[in-house]
């Protein structure tokens, strides 16, 4: 590379001087995340082999936090760190020893990690459903906490601290293994618990935090809903289950309908009905449970009336055990009577008859010829049955056939079951030698069911042939009479006889009684015919009243004679009245009461023995009613007063007596009771005329005095009483209150009302005369009312409370730091009672700053004397501390005898008025100001200041200016300019912010960075003022970029967005298009571009890209230069720079040519004197070289970039010189060879060569940016391999004279 001439005379000059500039041995340093404020980081050290003082400084855009000692290096800390936003920081520090040029460097700060940070739970909420089966063991849930801290800090481990609902069981029920997983350590139940919240802590496993051994833990909930599971039985509801249906009813009739439900109440499972029981006539609809009739009904053919049904209800689905879900119940079915029966006919004798047995219809029976009338026929059991059921049952019996006329039927109507007789009623038509047999049948009738209504029965009746004379009784017929009960031996007829012409032994009459069944009841003397009862015991009139016999008389040829017995049971009273029914009436007081007392006797119907009889028997309440003694009807003699009865539930008690007329005379009684309903039909009664009570003044809620009232209603609705005041002069004043004493008595406690305060000063009647109401509450007769007048006397107490004066309670003004002193108030009190003495207390003192409390910063500041003087007791009176102190105070009445002595507390506000002592402050600046002067019009907003100021109001309000703009160019000289920037104030929230504008048009030629003093000014006299200097770094024309499309302007324009998108992508830059226009220069198209954009690509920091490095970042993103070919983009070239004319580069030549002369002469004279030297630096380069081909780029030291430029601070950080490029291998565009920049050149050591600043800003212009953090040009860079071998060291200069 060729040596420039005016670049070689300062460093040949410095070389010569000899001094060596500092340098750093340090390339990080390690810096805890917990060191406090203003504690010591790390320290600064620079080696200077002259001894030279040396100043230190930092810089960056993370140097803001830090703060450096110039003079010693020891850095503090200035703002807070965080490992976990930012685990490196990177700042330049500077080292100047005054003699030659600041000397800077990279330095990497390694954040060391404290345990600052509590675990932090992820994916919240928890919440979870969890079947109520779940087995043992099983994991719940898994939660996750993350600790961003490192090592032992950042492990968690995790407990369960809380079960809600808390319980012993339910603390024990789930636990938490060590990676998270919620296990379920016990059984769930729905119907016990539905909803678990546990309370799990994450708690760290601990490390150093301020020197100290520290655990963080944090909590969260988990919400676990327990799923209902089909593990119950259904269950039938309104249990027990009972209906009637009547028998024959048309199938498909309703009986009733059952409902089961399923107990699994989140399941509700559909249930399904069924009938266990076999072969019975009723179904069951599966789905609704209706139960319907589904064969033939018989009342008769079922072995009971009331039918038992097994019902079961089945859930449709299994249980979560696999087994049927299912529960059973009975149902109750009472089959009720139809008269669907007719009577049927049997043979067999009562009670040993089985009517489940078919029926019969074909009897035999015998009779002797001439059988007297009324004789039944022999050897006839007959028993007609009719299996229906009451008055169902009822039928008629009579004859039919040829035979009929002879015989009748006895009896003649059955009610169920009965035996018949066929008894003679012709005898003469009884001739066996007109017929021996005779045929007649019985017709049984149902009279109340005609459609099938008749059984018959044919009886066939043999006669039996007699001798010509037989024996005759004189009557045909004997009406004997025996009474019911008679003992055994009882003579009915001492002796009938019969007569018998046959002589000798035919003539000899031996009596017997037939048929046979007659003979368990009555006897006869063979000899004599005397009738006698054989067993008394079986004579009762009430089963049987008449008896019928047969009366034989045989003589000796065994020829018989009969007569008829037609034997009454004559009624004995043994049968007592019976009565029916039970008595409870009730009745409402002033109405009278009526009843009929019904009873029957079973003796004899018509006979004294069945004749009843009423009366009440005595009592309490006997003479109160009366009785039909015939008919049985009691009423009351007059309208029942419920008051008169003692009795609490009003009821009254009357015995009443039923008997008979026979003898013994038989009885039965029955109590009728008679509940008196209570009527609200008496007023409340007070126990005095009038009350007269006294009470102090100022006793609110104290006792006056109590009044009394009754009332004579026996219920406690009908006797409740209420007192009221009736509204009048001073009624308000008291309350009254309703309190139960005793059944119909109340009191009715008269008390001041404890929201008044009876004055007896103010009180120009001395008194009150009120009217109390006593008033019956009663649903069915409200308002009766009673009212007293009742006299209350105020007497006086000494208990008037002092009062502060609210005139000297209003805010008192008292201006900060200490401009007034002694007396700035006085506060004044009242009091009524002629005798007092006031004194001022203070109580409290509350300090405020604007709303929020200031602590306890104004307590001493001010002090309230005894007779109410409020004094300033302080000089540190301060507004910006305490704009408000509130006293809270009290006036004491020494001389008060009764009630309160103090006064209410009151408040008395002192604002202190602001005396404007604060000077405006200006708030760091984190950011980065960029400014593009090419597409910066006016009024742009370029920079940003903030200031607050603590005074108020005017004294608070700030105002920015600017005071001076100053370019500092790259190569240190500084340019004042005015009206170039302008400021725009503007109020926010606590503080006021400034946006700086671009006020005229920036020159965009101009390199380097703006420097704007801002000052802020606040808005009283006398104004205080505070100023800060901005930095505002520029990126001039040299980084336009000038791309050329071979698509016309209008297809660019509306293309733009996307192509500006790509560009993004590629350099992660802003992109900022200065113009879209055609081509006009064909030499720089060469014939093929249509348009052309010019653009910049600027970074935050403020460094720029040119040409050269948008092409190498493009070339290494092959999608976005894809795109960006599709897009049309076809060469990439520097933007338009003025060219200079040809006398400006004769000039140049002329200089160049003068300069070099001299510097050549000056070489020749200091030759000599630096070979010796020169020899050496050689050999120490050449070592240099040697290592340096060992060194990777990866190696090489990096820089922060020069904001505004693309110059680099730092040995080796130029990112570009890592690349190595083959200069044959372009993006395919058409470009002219000056736009293609070598990326060759060398790096400069600026510790041995500190004064060839031209010759490095040179070379640096051909570098790319600094990387920083956010911005990923390096990473892209680094990762390009070079596609020829070629090494490269960054770190050593291979600059030697």
């Amino acid at each position: 590379m060729a040596w420039r001439s005016p670049v070689l005379l300062p460093f040949l000059l410095v070389a010569v001087s000899g001094n060596t500039a500092p340098f750093f041995n340090m390339t990080f340093v390690y810096v805890p995340e917990d060191l406090e404020l203003g504690q010591h980081a790390f320290q600064l050290t620079a080696i200077d082999i002259d001894g030279d003082p040396l100043t230190y400084s930092i810089s960056g855009a993370e140097a803001f936090y830090f703060s450096v000692d110039p003079h010693t290096g020891n850095v503090t800390l200035r703002n807070s760190l965080d490992r976990e936003l930012l685990a490196r920081l990177t700042i330049i520090v500077k080292v100047f020893d005054q003699m030659n040029e600041a000397v800077s460097r990279k330095l990497t700060i390694i954040v060391e990690d404290r345990n600052d940070n509590a675990p932090v739970f992820q994916h919240l909420p928890y919440e979870a459903s969890i079947p109520e089966n779940m087995t043992l063991n099983s994991t719940i849930y898994t939660v996750f906490a993350n600790d961003s801290d490192t090592g032992n800090a950042s492990k968690v481990s995790y407990s369960i601290e809380e079960v809600i609902p808390d319980s012993t069981k339910n603390r024990w029920l789930f636990y938490i293994l060590p990676n998270g997983n919620v296990v379920l350590n016990g059984s769930l139940d729905y119907a016990k618990n539905t909803f678990y919240q546990l309370k799990i802590l994450a708690k760290d496993g601990g490390g150093i935090l301020h020197n100290m051994l520290t655990f963080q833990q944090s909590s969260t909930y988990l919400s676990l809903t327990i799923r209902d599971l089909p593990n119950l039985d259904p269950r039938f509801l309104n249990e027990p289950y009972s209906s009637s249906v009547p028998e024959n009813c048309t199938l498909g009739t309703t009986v009733l309908t059952v409902t089961a439900v399923d107990r699994d109440t989140r399941v509700n499972d559909e249930i399904f009905y069924s009938i266990t029981n076999a072969s019975v006539p009723f179904a069951i609809n599966a789905t609704t449970g209706t139960i319907t009739v589904s064969g033939p009904l018989d009342r008769e053919q079922l072995p009971s009336e009331e039918v038992l049904l097994e019902v079961m209800a089945r859930e449709k689905n299994l249980d979560i055990y696999g087994k049927v879900a299912q529960a059973s119940t009975l149902v109750e079915v009472m089959v009720t009577d139809v008269n669907d029966n007719k009577p049927q006919f049997y043979h067999c004798s009562l009670p040993n008859c089985n009517f489940f047995t078919s029926a019969q219809n074909n009897f035999r029976g015998n009779i002797i010829e001439h059988s007297s009338s009324r004789l039944p026929v022999s050897n006839l059991s007959i028993v007609a049955h009719d299996p229906d059921k009451g008055i169902n049952s009822n039928y008629e019996l009579y004859l039919q056939g040829p035979n009929a006329s002879a015989f009748t039927v006895s009896p003649a109507k059955i009610v169920g079951t009965g035996e018949v007789q066929l008894l003679v009623q012709d005898p003469s038509s009884v001739d066996y030698e007109i017929s021996h047999v005779m045929v007649v049948q019985i017709i049984a009738n149902d009279m109340g069911n005609p459609t099938d209504c008749c059984s018959t029965a044919t009886v066939t009746i043999d006669l039996i042939d007699s001798n010509d004379h037989i024996p005759e009784f004189p009557q045909s017929t004997y009406n004997l009479k025996v009474m019911e009960n008679s003992p055994a031996g009882t003579t009915i007829s001492p002796n009938i006889t019969a007569y018998d012409p046959d002589s000798g032994v035919l003539g000899q009459i031996t009596y017997e009684l037939l048929p046979d069944s007659i003979r368990k009841i009555f006897t006869v003397n063979a000899t004599t015919g005397a009738v006698l009862v054989q067993n008394g015991s079986l004579l009762d009139r009430e089963t049987r009243s008449i008896y019928y016999a047969n009366l034989q008389a045989k003589d000796g040829g065994n020829l018989v004679g009969t007569t008829v017995l037609e034997i009454t049971v004559l009624d004995d009273n043994d049968m007592a009245p019976i009565i029916t029914g039970s008595y409870f009436i009730s009745v409402e007081e002033g109405q009278n009461v009526r009843t009929q007392i019904q009873a029957i006797d079973n003796d004899e119907p018509g006979n004294r023995n069945s004749q009843l009889g009423f009366k009440i028997l005595s009592g309490p309440f006997s003479n109160n009613f009366t009785i039909n003694a015939t008919t049985g009807e009691m009423h009351s003699k007059e309208p029942l007063d419920r008051e008169a009865l003692e009795d609490e539930q009003g009821q009254m008690v009357v015995t009443v007596e039923v008997y008979d007329h026979g003898m013994p005379q038989l009885s039965t009684s029955v109590n009728v009771t008679i509940t008196v309903g209570d009527m609200n039909d008496n007023a409340p009664v007070f126990l005095n005329q009038s009350y007269e009570f006294s009470v102090f003044e100022d006793s609110p809620g104290s006792l006056v005095g109590e009044v009394e009232a009754t009332d004579a209603d026996r219920t406690e609705i009908n006797s409740r009483i209420s007192f009221l005041l009736q509204r009048g002069s001073g009624s308000s004043n008291f309350l009254i209150r309703s309190s139960h004493l005793q059944p119909g008595y109340y009191g009715g406690q008269l008390f001041v009302d404890p929201d008044t305060s009876l004055d007896y000063d103010t009180l120009q009647q001395k008194f009150f005369s009120l009217v109390v109401l006593a008033e019956n509450t009663a649903a069915d007769n409200m308002g009766d009312a009673t009212n007293v007048s009742v006299v209350v006397h105020i007497l006086d107490i000494n208990d008037e409370p002092p009062t502060i004066l609210p005139a000297s309670l209003k805010d008192v003004h008292v201006s900060e730091n200490g401009t007034q002193q002694g007396l700035v108030h006085t506060l004044f009190a009242f009091d009524p009672d002629t005798n007092h003495s006031l004194v001022f207390e203070e109580l409290a003192v509350a300090c405020f700053k604007g709303a929020s409390s200031a602590g306890e910063v104004c307590w001493d500041w001010f002090m309230l004397a005894p007779n109410g003087s409020v004094l300033v007791n302080s000089l540190d009176i301060d507004y910006e501390l305490c704009d408000s102190v509130v006293l809270t105070l009290r006036a004491e009445d020494l001389y008060t005898e009764n009630g309160n002595h103090y006064s209410q507390n009151e408040t008395l506000r002192i604002l202190i008025t602001d005396v404007n002592d604060n000077t405006p402050l200006f708030l760091p600046i984190l950011e980065t100001f960029v400014v593009v002067p090419e597409i910066s019009p006016v009024d742009l907003q370029v920079a940003t200041v903030k200031a607050t100021d603590a005074d108020s109001e005017l004294r608070g309000t700030i105002t920015f200016s600017i005071v001076s703009v100053v370019l500092v160019e790259d190569n240190g000289v500084s340019r004042p300019f005015e009206n170039l920037f302008k400021v725009v104030t503007t109020p926010e929230q606590d503080s006021y912010v400034g946006s700086i504008q671009v006020a005229s048009n920036l020159d965009g030629s101009l390199k380097g960075q703006y420097q704007v003093t801002v000052e802020a000014r606040d808005g009283e006299a006398p104004a205080h003022t505070a100023q800060t200097v901005l930095n505002i770094f520029t990126v001039d024309q040299s980084y336009r970029v000038r791309l050329q499309f071979v698509t016309t302007v209008d297809e660019v324009q509306s293309n733009s967005e996307n192509i500006k998108v790509a560009l993004t992508t590629a350099t992660k830059a802003g992109v900022y298009v200065v113009a879209i226009r055609s081509v006009e220069d064909t030499r720089a198209s060469q014939g093929e571009a249509k348009s052309v954009m010019e653009a910049y690509f600027v970074y935050s920091n403020g460094t720029a890209l040119d040409v050269n490095q948008l092409t190498v970042l493009i070339q290494s993103d092959p999608l976005v230069l894809a795109e960006l070919v599709n897009l049309g983009l076809a060469v990439i070239g520097p933007g338009e720079v003025v060219k200079p004319t040809r006398e400006t580069e004769l000039i140049g030549i002329i200089a160049g040519l003068v300069a070099f002369l001299l510097i050549f002469i000056l070489i020749m004279t200091l030759v000599l004197v630096l070979t010796t030297r020169s020899y050496k630096r050689k050999l120490s380069a050449m070592k240099a070289l040697k290592v340096a081909t060992t060194f990777s780029p990866a190696m090489a030291q990096q820089g922060a970039g020069i904001p505004g430029t693309n110059q680099y601070n730092a040995e080796g950080a130029n990112p570009m010189l890592n690349l190595s490029l083959d200069p044959s291998h372009d993006l395919g565009f058409h470009e002219d060879s000056s736009s293609v920049a070598s990326m060759n050149s060398l790096d400069e050591n600026a510790v041995n060569a500190p004064g060839d600043n031209n010759l490095k800003a040179e070379q640096d212009k051909e570098q790319l940016m600094d990387p920083t953090n956010e911005e990923v040009l390096v990473a892209a860079l680094n990762l390009k391999e070079p596609t020829k071998p070629v090494y490269i060291n960054n770190t050593f200069t291979t600059t030697d004279l």
